[in-house]
């Protein structure tokens, strides 16, 4: 029973990643920001899609802080720090698939707060 449940939900996240795939899209000046969230660390990373490349990367697990909405709001302040360095004021937001509730509206909000535009 489990399992079967497990995967309705992995393959509900995908549907919802591949229908919003086509319409997020970074670039040098605009990166892409893609999350990962698993259940005990989050992920983010601003990516250039024409050159394929990772630009900044913000791990919770490196920082030592779980997944809960104090601390995506940590993670968050720190990648936006990291951002503001590589002079990026502006990025894409891609939920890859995650649901816009918790800790992906936390995460974003932060972004914004600290001078982030979405």
């Amino acid at each position: 029973m489990r399992e079967n449940i497990q995967k309705k939900r992995k393959t509900l996240r995908i549907k919802r990643k591949l229908r919003n795939k086509d319409k997020v899209y970074g670039t040098v000046n605009v990166p892409r920001v893609s999350i990962f969230r698993s259940n005990r660390y989050f992920y983010a990373q601003a990516i250039n899609d024409v050159e394929s490349r990772t630009l900044i990367v913000s791990d919770g697990k490196k920082l030592g802080i779980g997944n809960n909405k104090e601390d995506i709001k940590k993670i968050a302040q720190d990648f936006a720090v990291k951002l503001r360095q590589a002079n990026i004021s502006k990025i894409v937001f891609d939920r890859n698939g995650y649901l816009y509730h918790g800790v992906v509206a936390a995460f974003a909000n932060t972004l914004r707060e600290n001078g982030i535009v979405l």
